[in-house]
């Protein structure tokens, strides 16, 4: 039986484990430099009231007419386990394409990973796991972290974003070929901040919309009242305010101290919503890889590294950056493993 090691606990290694379930693995892990799952379809919790969350990440599925029967069945799961449910909110500027249909998940967004988690049935997750070499031994891959001493794995699937996947030191080093370095380089991210505003129950946020993109601003390009977004509004539970940069904004400040970034977003965002009360806490997330912006061309989904032992890499720097694209890169890397099997 083979010990299998997924890295990333985002969408495409929690979905690529729930694929895996029931086939002829032994022992499935699944490693995280985070201290929670959800990579970038995480959801923050309030300092002060965990019962108040914020989307950092992800704000909601975009179920695209060309992809709907293709993936129709992921969608009708998660629908039928209340995991996802129909975006009704009113959101300003938003551009629905013909035949497209929006979701928001009422948990939160990382709940679907924590959904695709569960149903790998068995895998073992381990957070705060920062992977730093890949190495051969005896027909094994020994894998190093940070923290912790190496362990031996049969099959190993690399699903962090494509720089990491090069910033990896050991053996895998010499085994990427020229070839598949180049292409691996040739990927690119947008970088943006996110900040989440957590306010106490009871507050009232007086705006007429769930969420609003903003055009022509500098700094601010989306704002939601998540809560609201997510057809959660209860008096027990305080509301949340969920702000993403624009992607120049993002770049421009990337390497800047988080407490001065943090200060400018707030500024712009008083000036468009005045009316904003004082928050309780306050989270302020860079997402240094935000969304692709160029993936590997024609990878179909992953790119196999070294055959036996096996070492694939996928996730959405292989695909695109939205929920059909992890779900398609997790099936194609399930399907390269049950064919190694």
């Amino acid at each position: 039986m083979s010990r299998v090691l997924v890295v990333g606990a985002g969408l495409t290694g929690s979905a690529c484990a729930a694929l895996l379930r029931g086939s002829a693995l032994g022992r499935v892990e699944i490693w995280d430099k985070a201290r929670g799952a959800g990579g970038r379809m995480s959801t923050s919790r309030g300092a002060r009231d965990a019962g108040c969350t914020a989307d950092l990440g992800a704000q909601y599925i975009t179920l695209e007419a060309e992809c709907a029967e293709r993936r129709r069945s992921f969608y009708e799961e998660l629908l039928s386990h209340g995991i996802l449910q129909q975006l009704t909110a009113p959101i300003e500027g938003m551009v629905v394409k013909k035949g497209s249909c929006n979701y928001v998940a009422p948990q939160g967004i990382s709940s679907i990973v924590k959904y695709y988690l569960k149903q790998s049935a068995g895998a073992d997750v381990f957070y705060e796991q920062h992977v730093t070499h890949i190495s051969l031994r005896d027909g094994k891959w020994e894998v190093f972290r940070k923290t912790g001493p190496p362990e031996l794995f049969d099959i190993v699937i690399l699903t962090m974003p494509v720089p990491q996947i090069l910033h990896l030191q050991g053996d895998i080093v010499n085994i990427i070929n020229e070839s598949q370095k180049q292409q691996l380089e040739s990927v690119s991210y947008s970088s943006r901040y996110a900040l989440g505003l957590f306010y106490e129950a009871g507050t009232w946020i007086d705006v007429p919309w769930a969420a609003q993109y903003i055009t022509n601003n500098p700094c601010i390009r989306f704002i939601s009242i998540d809560n609201k977004k997510r057809n959660i509004e209860s008096p027990e539970i305080g509301p949340s305010v969920v702000v993403h940069t624009t992607v120049t904004f993002g770049s421009e400040y990337l390497d800047s101290d988080p407490t001065e970034v943090q200060q400018l977003i707030l500024s712009y965002l008083e000036r468009i919503v005045p009316s904003l009360p004082k928050p309780s806490s306050i989270k302020c997330q860079k997402w240094r890889y935000s969304q692709v912006t160029k993936a590997v061309p024609n990878s179909l989904g992953q790119m196999i590294l070294h055959t036996q032992p096996l070492l694939v890499c996928g996730g959405d720097g292989f695909t695109r950056s939205n929920f059909d694209g992890c779900i398609d890169s997790a099936m194609s890397l399930a399907e390269v493993v049950k064919s190694h099997l």
